[in-house]
């Protein structure tokens, strides 16, 4: 079992790293094309990357499996995954669609930074699905918020709006992570995921349609960064948190993902030539020892401990 989590873990950290270099996408992208058609598009593209993998699968667990009993499983399997498909690509939606807009106002760096805030808050919703806290996730909490502050707080006490876009996208992140620990382990994560990149799809082209203007020039000066997004950052990315959280604790799952902040900012840094003061460097040193810390314990052996 600890080899799998293990194995698990370091998909989970490809994971991180295409997403965190997909903030330098993400900004490229919007250069071009509104925020929503962004998504829209690269999340259709991510799920039709998906079809041919579920098609050989699909092929596969024919031959292998057809009575009638193994047949009623599978009918009653697939409702669950259109479900479940359904509701975390709601999920998903309001969180990219947050994070992306917030791209405008904000850099990639403090964008990738500000997202990771859902490795804080992923234990602390797991409160009220009866799942244990321990004080650590409060103290690494607590050290994440000053560091938030340093980051994205200015000394007159005012937040940009950006970064105030990229917090709640943080939150909606947080549920989606939630929401694929509840489902995943009992359905298949590339169906699943088909699922929730056309639910995501699907919501953001119809708000493109109505409030932003999509042109054959927008979308060919983007299309580098759709096809990253929609095949990188959806298809093969989404797709691998998905299998490697089939494995994996919530909290262990979501340190590992946190990682795409600091790729993010390194991607802001080469690509972007993006530079933060000195009170921001410290902000982002502070969230990620928040973030280390409120995940410590649920990395060591967590018996006969107590928590809160």
């Amino acid at each position: 079992m600890k080899t799998k989590e293990t194995k698990s873990i370091l998909i989970l950290l490809l994971t991180a790293a295409i997403w965190g270099l997909s903030f330098v996408a993400q900004r490229v992208g919007m250069q071009h094309i509104g925020a929503f058609t962004y998504n829209g598009i690269r999340f259709a593209l991510g799920s039709l990357s998906l079809l041919p993998v579920l098609y050989f699968s699909g092929r596969k667990s024919n031959n292998e499996i057809y009575n009638g009993e193994s047949k009623e499983f599978k009918e009653s399997d697939e409702k669950t995954i259109i479900k479940s498909g359904i509701l975390a690509g709601l999920a998903l939606f309001m969180a990219s669609s947050f994070q992306q807009v917030g791209l405008i106002y904000t850099t990639a760096g403090k964008a990738g930074f500000i997202t990771s805030l859902y490795v804080v808050i992923v234990p602390i919703l797991g409160i009220f699905l009866k799942q244990k806290t321990h004080i650590t996730t409060w103290l690494g909490a607590l050290i994440a918020v000053v560091g938030l502050y340093l980051l994205s707080i200015s000394e007159n006490f005012t937040i940009e709006f950006g970064d105030f876009l990229e917090i709640i996208g943080a939150f909606f992140y947080a549920i989606h992570i939630q929401l694929i620990d509840r489902y995943i382990k009992d359905i298949d994560p590339i169906k699943f995921s088909s699922v929730q990149f056309a639910t995501c799809s699907v919501l953001s082209m119809i708000i493109a349609f109505i409030f932003e203007e999509i042109t054959l020039s927008g979308l060919s000066g983007a299309l580098m960064p759709i096809l990253y997004g929609g095949i990188m950052s959806c298809g093969v990315a989404y797709t691998l948190q998905a299998i490697g959280q089939k494995n994996a604790n919530p909290s262990h799952a979501a340190i590992a993902l946190s990682m795409e902040a600091v790729f993010g900012a390194i991607g802001g840094a080469l690509v972007l030539h993006e530079v933060l003061p000195i009170r921001g460097y410290i902000g982002c040193a502070l969230m990620m020892v928040g973030i280390l810390i409120a995940q410590s314990e649920n990395m060591g052996k967590q018996s006969g401990e107590e928590h809160i």
